[in-house]
């Protein structure tokens, strides 16, 4: 049982269920749940029965950016301090061998849509907000920035940053932000169709399969060759390869989705 101060925990079977909670404060990220989510995802890292992880926000607001008012108040080494853990979170998240599912309702603004960007997959409510205010504030979106741009590329990146305005969900499948928008009676289903999309895929390939994406998307392919052949034998001959494939052949599930 993992319990902490700003977040719930919830892990049903192969799913672990992260709700960000601080409702009063439309679940603002304070240095506390910085924290937090940072514990949360390094402990959840080495727990192979997990496979998905779903993050989203309680009383259908995902996250309505920093806590401006703790922000404001911080003396500079503190700041500076928070401001590079969140960045480690932020990593924690993006890298995770689990595969997250951003679950966004509500508010997703500044920080928060730093975490949308760090997930996976993201499904939205039509209704949703988003945003990158922070030049209206007199700040930037620092810490959150590359994850926005690889996410969404320089040029709508700029036009976003640079003006800080709302748009909605379906503005923000448009823009390549999140991959689904549903209406918002369709999200909580939506999200659990994906959910057993991903079950019927083995845990172990799953994994590799995200330590693939970060390994080959900045290199040339002929850097990445020997490293793509390897992995590609190493699972080929792993036991959820040989599993995966005698399924297949025998036309039956394979374990880890009866396991599921």
């Amino acid at each position: 049982m993992m319990s902490f101060e700003t977040l719930v925990v919830r892990i049903e079977g192969t799913v672990a269920n992260v709700t960000l909670n601080r409702p009063d404060a439309k679940n603002a990220m304070n240095n506390q749940m910085v924290l937090d989510l940072m514990a949360c995802f390094e402990g959840l890292k080495n727990q192979a029965e997990v496979r998905v992880i779903v993050l989203s926000g309680a009383n259908r607001t995902f996250c309505a950016g920093g806590d401006l008012k703790e922000m404001s108040q911080a003396d500079h080494s503190a700041a500076d301090y928070f401001s590079a853990v969140l960045d480690q979170m932020l990593c924690a998240i993006n890298e995770a061998p689990q595969v997250v599912v951003a679950k966004i309702e509500g508010a997703a603004m500044g920080g928060g849509f730093g975490l949308v960007c760090v997930a996976d997959i993201a499904i939205a409510s039509t209704e949703a907000t988003m945003g990158l205010p922070e030049v209206r504030l007199g700040i930037v979106p620092a810490i959150i920035s590359p994850y926005v741009i690889e996410r969404i590329g320089v040029s709508r990146a700029r036009e976003l940053m640079l003006t800080g305005r709302r748009f909605d969900g379906l503005e923000a499948l448009t823009y390549g932000v999140i991959h689904e928008a549903v209406v918002p009676e369709a999200l909580e289903s939506r999200v659990k169709v994906v959910i057993d999309e991903i079950k019927l895929c083995s845990p172990q390939a799953l994994a590799a399969c995200k330590q693939l994406i970060f390994t080959v998307k900045d290199q040339s392919t002929t850097a990445t060759a020997p490293y793509r052949t390897a992995l590609l034998g190493e699972m080929r001959r792993s036991a959820d390869g040989q599993e995966g494939m005698k399924a297949f052949i025998e036309k039956r599930a394979a374990k880890w989705v009866q396991d599921s």
